[in-house]
Order: structure tokens, then sequence, then C-alpha cells
């Protein structure tokens, strides 16, 4: 899901006023120390202290590690780097409202003439801090309220409690979080949790009630999400027309499981990319730490991105994944994948590809998906270098199936059934993006290899999300 902010009751700026890298930005002192200055911009420096002001509740260990580097810099363009980097990493805790650099020569009887102090001026977030506003995810929005308390023990925790009320889903949840000193990207979070779903291609009605314990580290160039839930899943109808096979899905269930995430992102944006490639790869293996529910399941998502001539994208993108049940009892529906709509396969309903019963979609056991994307500019570029920037031009391909697996015929069969029914569809539109948060499609698809049971949206279809294959 991404977040669109309508407004905030208290905003929580994670990023501050630019720090400048140019000389003058900085405060480097008096007009009467010229020759020290001049002596400082062709020799090294020593930066001899480092003081932060305006800490209340903030333990100053935790910050030690994020300006440690500043006392490595060698001179002064070294320093106004090092320092601009501690205040990115400052203002990436959360914890601070403003986070200010100043730079100047150091007095007093220690001082060295080649010495430095580097001063941050910080002025923290408050203690409870309240936001609303609303989220865009694939094809659905809702509306947001929250509750945060910032840097609860001094240490960069956080106490969230969120309620969402949307479109199809309604939730609420109450997480702590707690980062590493020194190593922000390697945290640990619990999520307490309720979400009430409705998934009107399956005619059902989900609520999970749960508990989650989430440790994310990075590794070289990878980052990794290991993870355990425990969740109560009620089942039941959303319509009296539910199929049979629906009906006898609805009951209570209990799933324990335990996850891993692999991701690595070089991409220079997250919602329309002009370079790079992303990785993602998923495990889950419910069943073994308690619970009713018992299988091994696997994904991936693979994207590669190039900038070509005239200032266009091409983007080719790949899904997949596998469910194996594990014991005598079949899938859940909960569990399977799903595939069509206006954020996957283009020119098809909302996850109406595979396995059906009474119109009523069942979901599958296995899944692939691929798209080809041509972005180009608008034509004759009206708004350039402005508004007209956010749109793009979209011409893709798309193709995919989704269906149900006999495990014991080994992976030939099983690729020769993915590659039978393959749905695909192509078509051109205009793609507008959202900042960094999330995108919106008005395409015109043509649907391609449609079977009995599919629903098409020939024509012109609207696809928002942030995710998109």
């Amino acid at each position: 899901m991404g977040t669109v902010h309508a407004r905030s009751l208290d905003p929580l700026p994670m990023q501050g006023p630019e720090l400048g890298v140019q000389a003058d930005d900085m405060d480097l002192g008096e007009p009467e120390h010229e020759e020290k200055q001049e002596v400082l911009e062709n020799k090294d420096v020593v930066v001899q202290h480092v003081h932060i002001d305006g800490l209340g509740r903030t333990k100053e260990d935790i910050l030690t590690y994020e300006i440690a580097d500043v006392f490595r810099a060698k001179n002064l363009i070294d320093v106004m780097k090092k320092s601009h980097e501690a205040r990115q990493r400052l203002l990436r805790m959360g914890i601070f409202r403003h986070v200010d650099v100043v730079i100047d020569t150091t007095e007093g009887a220690d001082a060295l003439p080649n010495g430095l102090d580097v001063k941050f001026e910080v002025k923290e977030l408050r203690r409870l801090t309240g936001s609303y506003n609303t989220m865009v995810g694939n094809n659905e929005g809702s509306m947001v309220l929250g509750l945060k308390l910032p840097n609860v023990f001094g240490r960069a925790e956080k106490l969230t409690f969120q309620f969402s009320y949307g479109t199809k889903e309604t939730s609420y949840g109450l997480s702590f979080f707690k980062p590493q000193p020194g190593n922000f990207e390697r945290n640990f979070s619990i999520n307490l949790y309720k979400v009430t779903g409705q998934f009107p291609w399956s005619s059902l009605r989900e609520t999970d009630r749960g508990v989650s314990t989430e440790l994310s580290f990075p590794i070289w160039r990878t980052n990794h999400t290991l993870k355990w839930e425990g969740v109560w899943r009620e089942l039941g109808c959303l319509a009296r027309t539910a199929s049979f096979a629906v009906r006898e899905e609805s009951g209570h269930s209990l799933k324990s499981s335990l996850s891993h995430a692999m991701v690595i992102d070089s991409r220079n944006s997250t919602i329309l990319p002009r370079k790079g490639a992303l990785l993602k790869i998923n495990q889950e293996l419910a069943g073994y730490t308690g619970g009713d529910v018992s299988f091994l399941k696997e994904d991936f998502e693979i994207q590669l991105n190039k900038t070509l001539f005239w200032d266009s994208v091409l983007s080719a993108s790949l899904w997949g994944g596998m469910l194996l049940p594990l014991g005598d009892k079949p899938s859940c529906i909960a569990d399977r994948f799903y595939l069509g709509g206006p954020t996957s396969v283009r020119g098809f309903s909302m996850y109406s590809i595979g396995p059906q019963s009474e119109g009523d979609y069942l979901g599958g056991e296995a899944y692939w998906a691929g798209g080809l994307h041509l972005y180009t500019p608008l034509p004759f570029r009206p708004g350039r270098g402005g508004f007209g920037d956010l749109f793009r031009t979209h011409f893709f391909l798309n193709a995919g199936n989704l269906c149900n697996l006999n495990y014991g015929e080994g992976p030939r069969a099983h690729l020769s059934k993915l590659a039978e029914c393959i749905r695909w569809s192509y078509g051109a539109g205009i793609v507008l993006r959202l900042g960094n948060i999330a995108r919106l499609e008005l395409n015109y698809c043509i649907p391609m290899g449609v079977q009995r049971g599919d629903r098409i949206c020939d024509g012109v279809q609207f696809g928002a999300g942030i995710r998109f294959l």
C-alpha cells in the first residue's frame, strides 16, 4: 500500500531544508579570521568537537553512531559533505522535526590552527502526534487515522496506532518499532492487528485477527525480512448468491507461519522508474509452528528498466509463484494466488483469471505473469519542465496464466499446464505519477486468449496503485 498524504494534524517531516555544500551557506566564523579560513580551505583540517543542541528525551549514545563519520573528515569540503550525510541520517530516524548544521572554527585554549567545531541544532518531535491521510492501493482507496508516539524510550523507538477505513478493507493495528543503534536498516517490530476485507470477485468476506514479529536487516546489497505471524481467520460469504465452493471455505482457521523476503532494488524510483532493476523473492512456511493450515509458498518478482532515446523508457517485468499444500488438507482460498486486472494482466477484470465456480473466482496454486512496457513523453511535450513531466505515454504487452497443479505429475507437466490457455493483452494509454507515492493509469486494452469464465474489460480501463506488472 502507498500513502497519499492529504493533511496532517501534526506533520512528521522525514526531510528538512536541504543543507547546501557551498561555503557561503555555512557559518565559518567572523571576518577577522580570514587568514585562518584561507588555511582551512587549502589544507587538512581536524574536527575537534561535535555538539548536538536541543536534545530533550533523546539519549546521546544512539546519536553518536550517526555523527561519528564527521570526525573522520580531512578537509573543509569533506567536513561539509559528512555533516550533510549525518544530518540526513538524523532526519531519517524520524525523531526530529528540524536538523540544522553550523560549522565554525574552534575557539579556546585547546584550539588547533586547523581545528573545526560542528554543531547540530535539532528540534524533537512531540511526544504524541496524530495524522489523517488517504491510502492508495491496487484499485482501492482508504482513509487512515493514526496516533504515534515517536522516540518512546529515547532511542528512536516508535509506538503507532492506526485505523483505516477503505472501499474494500477496514483495519486497525498497534505496532512497536525498534531500530538497532548505529544501523537503522536493522530493526525489529511487533504488530497486533485486526483486518476485515471484502473480495467481491470471490463473494468472500475475511476477518483476520493476528500478531506478527519482524526482523529486518541488510546483507551486502540485499535487504532481508524474517517474519513470524499467527492469525485467526474467519471466512464468510459476501452475498447470498455465493457459490457452494465458497460456502465450503467458510468458517474459522488458525494460521501460524514463518516467512522470509529478500529484496535487491537498484531502481531510481519505485513508482515509475527510468533505470535500474528489482528482484524480490518471498518464501512462507505454514503449519510447523502451530495452527491447522499447512503449506509452502514461493513467489518472486523481477523488473528491469532501461532508458532509451528521446527520453523513453523500456521496462520488462516477470512475476511467478507456487503454493504447495502440506498434508491431506487442500489449500485455502485465502492463501491462493489471484491474477488479472489493471495492475497485472490488463484488459481483464480484477482477479478474474483462473479457476472459478458459478462466477466466483477461487484463485490458483501456481501462476506466472509477464509484461513489456514502453513509456514515452507526451506528444509535443506540453508542460515540459513542470506539470507535464508527471505524465507519460504508455504502450504495453501483458501475458499470464493461473491454474491448479497436480504435484504428483512432475515439473515438466507443471510447465506444460502453465503454458496452456495463456491470457494476454496489449494496448496503450496515459500514466500519471503522483510523486513517489502512487501512480494512475488510463489505458485502452485489447484482451486476447480469453478463456471460458474469464471476465474482460475490452476498452478503457482505469488503474491505481503502487505495484504494477
